[in-house]
């Protein structure tokens, strides 16, 4: 796609999709360095690269906290389901 202004390309749905699925799983410093050699002389305005770089930064961050969030609850069932075992009632003693 051409911007009439200058001239330079931006990333279109079809290729953010196509680079999204490569830098899914990779840290962000090796996503950004696959979104700048895919970019890297093909004249693409630097904005929607910014933008794109922003969407996969947002996108980890998300990974991350969604894991945080599962390891907290994990802890909070663990804590809660010893509690409730450790207050059932005990069966008499029989002598």
């Amino acid at each position: 796609m051409e911007q009439q202004e200058t001239g330079q390309r931006i990333l279109d749905p079809i290729e953010r999709a196509k680079l999204g699925l490569k830098v899914f799983n990779l840290p962000f410093e090796e996503a950004e360095a696959v979104i700048d050699d895919y970019v890297s002389g093909k004249n693409y305005e630097p904005e929607s690269i910014e933008y794109f770089k922003d969407q996969v930064a947002t996108q980890q961050h998300i990974k991350e906290k969604g894991a945080e969030l599962l390891v907290t609850g994990a802890q909070i069932l663990r804590v809660v389901t010893t509690a409730f075992f450790q207050n059932l009632p005990k069966p008499p003693v029989e002598r």
